[in-house]
Protein backbone atom coordinates (compact mmCIF):
# COMPACT_ATOMS: atom_id res chain seq x y z
CA UNK A 1 0.00 0.00 0.00
CA UNK A 2 1.43 3.34 -0.72
CA UNK A 3 2.18 6.18 1.67
CA UNK A 4 -0.77 8.09 -0.60
CA UNK A 5 -3.14 5.63 -0.50
CA UNK A 6 -2.67 4.84 3.67
CA UNK A 7 -3.29 8.82 3.81
CA UNK A 8 -6.28 8.23 2.24
CA UNK A 9 -7.58 5.12 3.96
CA UNK A 10 -6.66 7.07 7.59
CA UNK A 11 -8.68 10.10 6.68
CA UNK A 12 -11.69 8.20 5.91
CA UNK A 13 -11.30 6.08 9.18
CA UNK A 14 -11.49 9.16 10.50
CA UNK A 15 -13.85 10.82 9.29
CA UNK A 16 -16.32 7.25 9.56
CA UNK A 17 -15.57 7.11 13.57
CA UNK A 18 -16.43 11.03 13.37
CA UNK A 19 -19.62 9.64 12.00
CA UNK A 20 -20.33 6.85 14.39
CA UNK A 21 -20.99 5.23 11.60
CA UNK A 22 -20.14 1.03 12.84
CA UNK A 23 -20.29 -1.09 9.21
CA UNK A 24 -17.36 -2.26 8.01
CA UNK A 25 -15.47 0.14 5.76
CA UNK A 26 -12.95 -0.88 2.55
CA UNK A 27 -10.08 1.65 1.35
CA UNK A 28 -12.86 1.65 -1.84
CA UNK A 29 -15.39 3.41 -0.10
CA UNK A 30 -16.97 6.58 -2.04
CA UNK A 31 -19.34 9.41 -0.85
CA UNK A 32 -21.94 9.04 -3.74
CA UNK A 33 -24.64 11.28 -3.94
CA UNK A 34 -28.14 12.08 -5.15
CA UNK A 35 -31.53 13.43 -4.97
CA UNK A 36 -35.51 12.84 -3.79
CA UNK A 37 -38.04 13.72 -5.65
CA UNK A 38 -41.70 14.21 -5.43
CA UNK A 39 -44.10 15.87 -7.60
CA UNK A 40 -42.92 19.44 -6.74
CA UNK A 41 -40.09 18.04 -8.86
CA UNK A 42 -42.38 17.82 -11.89
CA UNK A 43 -42.31 14.45 -14.04
CA UNK A 44 -38.82 13.63 -15.07
CA UNK A 45 -36.01 12.52 -12.68
CA UNK A 46 -33.91 15.29 -11.31
CA UNK A 47 -29.86 15.68 -10.99
CA UNK A 48 -27.88 17.95 -9.15
CA UNK A 49 -24.43 17.57 -11.13
CA UNK A 50 -23.53 15.32 -13.86
CA UNK A 51 -21.84 13.08 -10.66
CA UNK A 52 -25.32 11.45 -9.25
CA UNK A 53 -25.47 8.22 -8.88
CA UNK A 54 -28.95 7.56 -7.19
CA UNK A 55 -32.53 9.32 -7.12
CA UNK A 56 -35.75 8.35 -4.30
CA UNK A 57 -38.59 9.25 -5.61
CA UNK A 58 -42.01 9.52 -3.86
CA UNK A 59 -44.68 6.66 -4.64
CA UNK A 60 -47.16 8.60 -2.63
CA UNK A 61 -48.16 8.02 1.09
CA UNK A 62 -50.84 7.98 3.33
CA UNK A 63 -52.14 11.04 5.24
CA UNK A 64 -54.25 9.98 8.40
CA UNK A 65 -55.97 6.82 6.52
CA UNK A 66 -56.24 9.04 2.97
CA UNK A 67 -53.77 7.17 0.71
CA UNK A 68 -52.66 8.88 -2.63
CA UNK A 69 -50.36 8.61 -5.18
CA UNK A 70 -47.69 10.42 -6.79
CA UNK A 71 -48.59 11.06 -10.57
CA UNK A 72 -44.80 11.79 -11.18
CA UNK A 73 -43.64 8.61 -9.78
CA UNK A 74 -43.89 6.17 -12.30
CA UNK A 75 -41.58 8.28 -15.26
CA UNK A 76 -39.04 9.92 -12.68
CA UNK A 77 -38.25 6.27 -12.04
CA UNK A 78 -38.10 5.35 -15.67
CA UNK A 79 -36.09 8.67 -16.91
CA UNK A 80 -33.97 8.11 -13.82
CA UNK A 81 -32.87 4.69 -15.36
CA UNK A 82 -32.57 6.36 -18.45
CA UNK A 83 -30.29 8.58 -17.36
CA UNK A 84 -28.23 6.27 -15.15
CA UNK A 85 -29.25 6.81 -11.87
CA UNK A 86 -29.97 3.78 -9.67
CA UNK A 87 -34.02 4.70 -8.43
CA UNK A 88 -35.27 3.74 -5.14
CA UNK A 89 -38.32 4.89 -3.42
CA UNK A 90 -40.15 6.57 -0.41
CA UNK A 91 -43.49 6.19 1.09
CA UNK A 92 -45.22 9.44 3.09
CA UNK A 93 -46.26 7.77 6.25
CA UNK A 94 -48.43 10.36 8.37
CA UNK A 95 -49.69 7.10 10.08
CA UNK A 96 -48.92 8.25 13.87
CA UNK A 97 -49.30 5.14 15.87
CA UNK A 98 -51.68 2.97 13.88
CA UNK A 99 -50.75 -0.16 12.57
CA UNK A 100 -53.86 -0.52 10.39
CA UNK A 101 -53.35 2.68 8.48
CA UNK A 102 -50.15 1.25 8.48
CA UNK A 103 -51.28 -1.50 7.09
CA UNK A 104 -53.56 0.10 4.70
CA UNK A 105 -51.00 2.05 3.45
CA UNK A 106 -48.56 -1.02 2.61
CA UNK A 107 -51.20 -2.93 1.34
CA UNK A 108 -52.29 -0.18 -1.29
CA UNK A 109 -48.62 1.24 -2.29
CA UNK A 110 -46.04 -2.17 -2.61
CA UNK A 111 -48.01 -3.80 -5.05
CA UNK A 112 -47.26 0.06 -7.12
CA UNK A 113 -43.75 -0.57 -6.77
CA UNK A 114 -41.68 0.39 -9.95
CA UNK A 115 -38.07 -0.18 -8.72
CA UNK A 116 -36.52 -3.59 -8.56
CA UNK A 117 -36.82 -6.04 -5.67
CA UNK A 118 -33.68 -5.43 -2.96
CA UNK A 119 -34.12 -1.19 -3.63
CA UNK A 120 -34.55 1.03 -1.08
CA UNK A 121 -38.42 1.72 -0.49
CA UNK A 122 -38.14 4.25 2.88
CA UNK A 123 -40.34 5.07 5.03
CA UNK A 124 -41.01 9.35 5.60
CA UNK A 125 -41.97 9.59 9.24
CA UNK A 126 -41.81 13.36 9.65
CA UNK A 127 -44.95 14.61 10.68
CA UNK A 128 -48.59 13.26 12.10
CA UNK A 129 -46.89 11.13 15.42
CA UNK A 130 -48.94 10.58 18.31
CA UNK A 131 -47.57 11.06 22.04
CA UNK A 132 -47.54 7.09 22.21
CA UNK A 133 -43.42 7.21 21.56
CA UNK A 134 -43.62 3.20 21.92
CA UNK A 135 -46.76 2.96 19.67
CA UNK A 136 -45.03 5.08 17.28
CA UNK A 137 -41.96 2.82 17.35
CA UNK A 138 -44.64 -0.10 16.49
CA UNK A 139 -46.39 1.39 13.51
CA UNK A 140 -42.65 2.01 11.96
CA UNK A 141 -41.37 -1.48 12.63
CA UNK A 142 -44.04 -2.79 11.24
CA UNK A 143 -44.11 -1.12 8.08
CA UNK A 144 -40.03 -1.89 8.00
CA UNK A 145 -40.93 -5.63 7.85
CA UNK A 146 -43.39 -5.64 5.62
CA UNK A 147 -40.94 -3.81 3.45
CA UNK A 148 -38.31 -6.62 4.41
CA UNK A 149 -40.83 -9.48 3.72
CA UNK A 150 -41.77 -8.22 0.30
CA UNK A 151 -37.92 -7.84 -0.97
CA UNK A 152 -37.00 -4.29 -0.51
CA UNK A 153 -34.43 -2.44 1.77
CA UNK A 154 -36.64 -0.70 4.29
CA UNK A 155 -35.12 2.71 5.48
CA UNK A 156 -36.91 5.60 8.29
CA UNK A 157 -36.43 9.14 6.70
CA UNK A 158 -36.90 11.84 9.22
CA UNK A 159 -35.36 14.66 10.98
CA UNK A 160 -32.80 13.65 13.92
CA UNK A 161 -35.25 15.77 16.50
CA UNK A 162 -38.04 14.46 15.31
CA UNK A 163 -36.68 10.61 16.23
CA UNK A 164 -35.22 11.78 19.07
CA UNK A 165 -38.78 12.63 20.14
CA UNK A 166 -41.55 10.79 18.66
CA UNK A 167 -39.72 7.45 18.42
CA UNK A 168 -37.62 4.36 20.05
CA UNK A 169 -34.30 4.73 17.61
CA UNK A 170 -32.68 1.75 20.12
CA UNK A 171 -35.22 -0.38 18.70
CA UNK A 172 -35.55 0.13 15.19
CA UNK A 173 -31.68 0.03 15.05
CA UNK A 174 -31.89 -3.73 16.69
CA UNK A 175 -33.60 -5.27 14.41
CA UNK A 176 -32.69 -3.15 11.05
CA UNK A 177 -29.18 -1.96 11.79
CA UNK A 178 -27.88 1.54 9.58
CA UNK A 179 -31.59 1.72 8.08
CA UNK A 180 -31.79 5.87 8.84
CA UNK A 181 -32.22 8.36 6.06
CA UNK A 182 -31.76 11.62 8.45
CA UNK A 183 -32.23 15.10 7.36
CA UNK A 184 -30.37 18.01 8.62
CA UNK A 185 -29.15 21.04 7.05
CA UNK A 186 -26.71 24.19 8.38
CA UNK A 187 -27.64 26.47 6.13
CA UNK A 188 -30.29 27.45 3.22
CA UNK A 189 -27.72 27.88 1.02
CA UNK A 190 -27.43 26.33 -2.42
CA UNK A 191 -24.84 23.75 -1.48
CA UNK A 192 -23.20 20.87 -3.30
CA UNK A 193 -20.77 19.52 -1.03
CA UNK A 194 -21.49 17.85 2.90
CA UNK A 195 -20.64 19.96 5.13
CA UNK A 196 -19.33 17.50 7.54
CA UNK A 197 -18.81 19.83 10.44
CA UNK A 198 -22.59 19.70 10.35
CA UNK A 199 -23.15 16.11 10.61
CA UNK A 200 -25.96 15.09 12.68
CA UNK A 201 -24.10 12.33 14.78
CA UNK A 202 -25.98 9.57 15.49
CA UNK A 203 -26.45 5.89 15.67
CA UNK A 204 -27.71 4.01 12.47
CA UNK A 205 -27.15 6.86 9.74
CA UNK A 206 -26.83 5.67 6.35
CA UNK A 207 -27.92 8.25 3.98
CA UNK A 208 -27.57 12.01 4.81
CA UNK A 209 -30.01 14.53 3.28
CA UNK A 210 -27.74 17.28 3.93
CA UNK A 211 -29.68 20.23 1.88
CA UNK A 212 -32.92 20.78 0.45
CA UNK A 213 -31.47 23.51 -1.78
CA UNK A 214 -28.94 21.79 -4.44
CA UNK A 215 -30.01 24.50 -6.97
CA UNK A 216 -32.05 27.69 -6.46
CA UNK A 217 -35.53 27.42 -6.39
CA UNK A 218 -34.58 23.87 -4.22
CA UNK A 219 -33.95 20.13 -4.84
CA UNK A 220 -33.19 17.84 -2.08
CA UNK A 221 -29.58 16.37 -2.01
CA UNK A 222 -28.45 13.61 -0.30
CA UNK A 223 -24.79 11.71 0.51
CA UNK A 224 -25.13 7.47 0.82
CA UNK A 225 -22.60 7.03 3.30
CA UNK A 226 -22.76 3.34 3.41
CA UNK A 227 -23.11 2.16 -0.72
CA UNK A 228 -26.68 1.25 0.81
CA UNK A 229 -27.77 2.85 -2.68
CA UNK A 230 -26.29 -0.08 -4.18
CA UNK A 231 -29.13 -2.38 -3.39
CA UNK A 232 -31.19 -4.11 -5.94
CA UNK A 233 -28.37 -3.44 -8.49
CA UNK A 234 -24.84 -4.37 -9.41
CA UNK A 235 -22.20 -2.85 -11.35
CA UNK A 236 -25.11 0.24 -11.42
CA UNK A 237 -27.98 -2.19 -13.79
CA UNK A 238 -30.59 -3.24 -12.10
CA UNK A 239 -30.03 -6.83 -10.63
CA UNK A 240 -33.04 -8.41 -9.87
CA UNK A 241 -37.07 -7.42 -10.98
CA UNK A 242 -37.37 -5.42 -13.85
CA UNK A 243 -40.34 -3.70 -13.25
CA UNK A 244 -42.78 -1.67 -16.01
CA UNK A 245 -40.70 1.89 -15.15
CA UNK A 246 -37.34 0.44 -15.69
CA UNK A 247 -37.76 -1.85 -18.67
CA UNK A 248 -38.90 1.77 -20.09
CA UNK A 249 -35.90 3.11 -19.12
CA UNK A 250 -33.59 0.53 -20.23
CA UNK A 251 -35.09 0.80 -23.40
CA UNK A 252 -34.88 4.94 -23.57
CA UNK A 253 -30.96 4.65 -22.36
CA UNK A 254 -30.25 1.96 -24.82
CA UNK A 255 -32.09 3.76 -28.01
CA UNK A 256 -28.93 5.49 -30.08
CA UNK A 257 -29.61 9.31 -30.01
CA UNK A 258 -29.88 9.13 -33.97
CA UNK A 259 -33.50 8.16 -33.66
CA UNK A 260 -34.50 11.15 -31.96
CA UNK A 261 -37.53 12.22 -33.50
CA UNK A 262 -40.25 15.26 -32.09
CA UNK A 263 -41.81 13.97 -29.23
CA UNK A 264 -38.93 12.63 -27.56
CA UNK A 265 -38.32 13.55 -24.03
CA UNK A 266 -34.51 15.04 -23.50
CA UNK A 267 -32.06 16.22 -20.99
CA UNK A 268 -29.30 18.62 -21.56
CA UNK A 269 -26.10 17.19 -20.23
CA UNK A 270 -24.24 19.10 -17.97
CA UNK A 271 -21.39 18.81 -20.09
CA UNK A 272 -23.13 20.48 -22.90
CA UNK A 273 -21.23 24.09 -23.40
CA UNK A 274 -22.88 26.17 -26.71
CA UNK A 275 -26.41 25.91 -28.65
CA UNK A 276 -25.75 24.94 -32.53
CA UNK A 277 -25.49 28.57 -33.18
CA UNK A 278 -22.17 29.10 -31.03
CA UNK A 279 -24.03 30.80 -28.25
CA UNK A 280 -23.36 29.63 -24.55
CA UNK A 281 -26.23 27.55 -23.16
CA UNK A 282 -26.88 29.18 -19.88
CA UNK A 283 -26.25 26.89 -16.95
CA UNK A 284 -29.99 26.80 -15.55
CA UNK A 285 -30.55 25.32 -18.91
CA UNK A 286 -28.39 22.23 -18.06
CA UNK A 287 -29.37 18.85 -16.40
CA UNK A 288 -33.04 19.64 -16.88
CA UNK A 289 -35.78 17.85 -19.41
CA UNK A 290 -37.29 18.94 -22.19
CA UNK A 291 -39.68 17.94 -25.49
CA UNK A 292 -38.05 17.64 -28.81
CA UNK A 293 -40.30 19.90 -31.19
CA UNK A 294 -38.00 19.69 -34.68
CA UNK A 295 -35.26 17.54 -35.68
CA UNK A 296 -32.71 18.94 -39.05
CA UNK A 297 -29.26 16.49 -39.13
CA UNK A 298 -27.60 16.54 -35.84
CA UNK A 299 -29.48 18.93 -34.48
CA UNK A 300 -32.85 18.71 -32.42
CA UNK A 301 -35.33 21.59 -31.35
CA UNK A 302 -35.91 22.15 -28.00
CA UNK A 303 -39.30 23.08 -26.81
CA UNK A 304 -40.20 26.29 -25.08
CA UNK A 305 -36.51 27.63 -24.98
CA UNK A 306 -36.93 27.28 -28.89
CA UNK A 307 -32.86 26.32 -28.99
CA UNK A 308 -31.61 23.99 -31.42
CA UNK A 309 -28.95 21.82 -29.68
CA UNK A 310 -26.27 18.82 -30.57
CA UNK A 311 -27.27 15.60 -30.64
CA UNK A 312 -24.66 14.69 -28.73
CA UNK A 313 -25.13 17.05 -26.03
CA UNK A 314 -28.47 15.55 -25.05
CA UNK A 315 -29.28 12.25 -23.00
CA UNK A 316 -32.48 10.01 -23.78
CA UNK A 317 -35.08 10.14 -21.03
CA UNK A 318 -38.40 9.26 -22.88
CA UNK A 319 -39.00 7.99 -26.44
CA UNK A 320 -42.03 9.19 -28.15
CA UNK A 321 -44.36 7.29 -27.39
CA UNK A 322 -43.45 6.65 -23.25
CA UNK A 323 -43.72 10.33 -23.33
CA UNK A 324 -47.20 9.91 -24.95
CA UNK A 325 -48.26 7.42 -21.90
CA UNK A 326 -47.41 9.61 -18.90
CA UNK A 327 -50.03 10.05 -17.00
CA UNK A 328 -50.62 13.75 -15.86
CA UNK A 329 -52.53 14.63 -12.98
CA UNK A 330 -55.83 15.61 -13.61
CA UNK A 331 -56.56 19.59 -12.88
CA UNK A 332 -59.60 20.32 -9.93
CA UNK A 333 -60.30 23.40 -8.00
CA UNK A 334 -57.83 26.00 -8.15
CA UNK A 335 -55.51 24.58 -10.17
CA UNK A 336 -54.28 24.45 -14.32
CA UNK A 337 -53.56 21.99 -16.65
CA UNK A 338 -50.22 23.42 -18.98
CA UNK A 339 -51.43 23.37 -22.60
CA UNK A 340 -49.05 23.55 -25.52
CA UNK A 341 -47.60 27.10 -26.10
CA UNK A 342 -48.14 28.50 -22.83
CA UNK A 343 -46.15 30.69 -20.37
CA UNK A 344 -45.95 31.73 -17.00
CA UNK A 345 -47.41 35.10 -18.91
CA UNK A 346 -50.17 33.83 -21.00
CA UNK A 347 -51.22 31.47 -18.00
CA UNK A 348 -51.09 34.62 -15.31
CA UNK A 349 -52.92 36.75 -17.89
CA UNK A 350 -55.72 34.07 -18.18
CA UNK A 351 -56.24 34.03 -14.82
CA UNK A 352 -55.65 37.70 -14.01
CA UNK A 353 -52.91 37.55 -11.91
CA UNK A 354 -48.94 38.59 -12.12
CA UNK A 355 -46.68 35.83 -13.72
CA UNK A 356 -44.66 36.16 -10.57
CA UNK A 357 -47.08 35.53 -7.89
CA UNK A 358 -47.87 32.62 -10.25
CA UNK A 359 -44.44 31.23 -10.20
CA UNK A 360 -43.84 31.86 -6.41
CA UNK A 361 -47.40 30.02 -5.53
CA UNK A 362 -45.68 27.21 -7.03
CA UNK A 363 -42.71 27.39 -5.52
CA UNK A 364 -40.54 28.55 -8.82
CA UNK A 365 -39.72 31.27 -10.26
CA UNK A 366 -40.19 32.56 -14.15
CA UNK A 367 -36.78 31.02 -14.75
CA UNK A 368 -38.38 27.44 -14.23
CA UNK A 369 -39.53 26.47 -17.43
CA UNK A 370 -43.43 24.53 -17.65
CA UNK A 371 -44.03 21.67 -20.21
CA UNK A 372 -47.79 20.17 -21.42
CA UNK A 373 -49.38 18.63 -18.74
CA UNK A 374 -47.77 19.75 -15.60
CA UNK A 375 -50.29 20.89 -13.23
CA UNK A 376 -49.59 24.70 -11.43
CA UNK A 377 -52.14 26.38 -8.91
CA UNK A 378 -53.47 29.05 -10.01
CA UNK A 379 -55.73 30.48 -6.86
CA UNK A 380 -55.59 30.85 -3.38
CA UNK A 381 -52.50 29.33 -0.87
CA UNK A 382 -51.84 25.66 -0.27
CA UNK A 383 -54.25 25.34 3.10
CA UNK A 384 -57.93 26.51 3.18
CA UNK A 385 -57.05 29.02 5.53
CA UNK A 386 -53.83 30.47 4.70
CA UNK A 387 -52.30 29.97 7.41
CA UNK A 388 -51.05 26.63 9.67
CA UNK A 389 -50.22 26.96 13.64
CA UNK A 390 -46.48 25.33 14.05
CA UNK A 391 -46.73 21.55 16.31
CA UNK A 392 -44.58 19.85 18.15
CA UNK A 393 -41.90 18.19 15.67
CA UNK A 394 -42.66 20.18 12.73
CA UNK A 395 -39.80 21.82 10.35
CA UNK A 396 -40.58 24.41 7.34
CA UNK A 397 -39.28 21.57 5.30
CA UNK A 398 -42.22 19.37 6.17
CA UNK A 399 -45.01 21.78 6.40
CA UNK A 400 -44.06 22.48 2.94
CA UNK A 401 -44.59 19.12 1.65
CA UNK A 402 -47.91 18.82 3.41
CA UNK A 403 -49.17 22.00 1.80
CA UNK A 404 -47.80 21.73 -1.72
CA UNK A 405 -45.59 24.50 -1.60
CA UNK A 406 -41.43 25.35 -0.99
CA UNK A 407 -39.76 26.09 1.69
CA UNK A 408 -38.50 29.02 0.32
CA UNK A 409 -41.59 30.19 0.04
CA UNK A 410 -42.47 29.63 3.77
CA UNK A 411 -38.96 31.66 4.61
CA UNK A 412 -40.07 34.60 2.29
CA UNK A 413 -44.12 35.07 3.49
CA UNK A 414 -43.33 34.90 7.01
CA UNK A 415 -39.79 36.85 7.16
CA UNK A 416 -37.89 33.89 8.55
CA UNK A 417 -34.10 34.42 7.74
CA UNK A 418 -32.98 30.92 9.73
CA UNK A 419 -35.02 27.95 8.40
CA UNK A 420 -34.05 25.60 10.51
CA UNK A 421 -35.77 28.41 13.67
CA UNK A 422 -39.67 27.66 14.11
CA UNK A 423 -41.45 26.80 17.37
CA UNK A 424 -44.57 25.06 18.29
CA UNK A 425 -47.60 27.88 18.22
CA UNK A 426 -45.97 30.05 15.70
CA UNK A 427 -48.60 30.86 12.58
CA UNK A 428 -47.61 31.28 9.63
CA UNK A 429 -48.91 32.08 6.73
CA UNK A 430 -48.71 29.45 3.65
Amino acid sequence: MSKLLKKIVVAIAAIIMFLGVTAPVSANVVREKGTDTSKYQDAYAQKAQASDTFSIAQIGGSVHGVLYDQWTYKSQVSSGIAMGLRMHTYIWMETGDSIPQTAAMLNYHIPKIQTPKGSIVALDYEQGASDNVQGNTDAVLYGMRRLRDAGYTPMLYSGKYFIADHLQLNRILAEFPNSIWVASYPTMAVTLEPVWEYFPSMDGVAIWQFTSNARANGLDYNVDLLGITHNGYKKGNVAVTKPEAVKEGIQADNTPKKNINPGYTVKVNFGAHTWSNGVTIPDWVKGRSYTVLETSGDKVLLKDIMSWISRKDVEILQTSAQANNVQFSPAGNGTYIVRSGDSWWSIAQQHGMNMYTLASLNGKSINNMIYPGQVLKISGAASTTGSYVVRSGDTLSSIATRFGTSVSHLQAVNGISNANVIFAGQRLTI
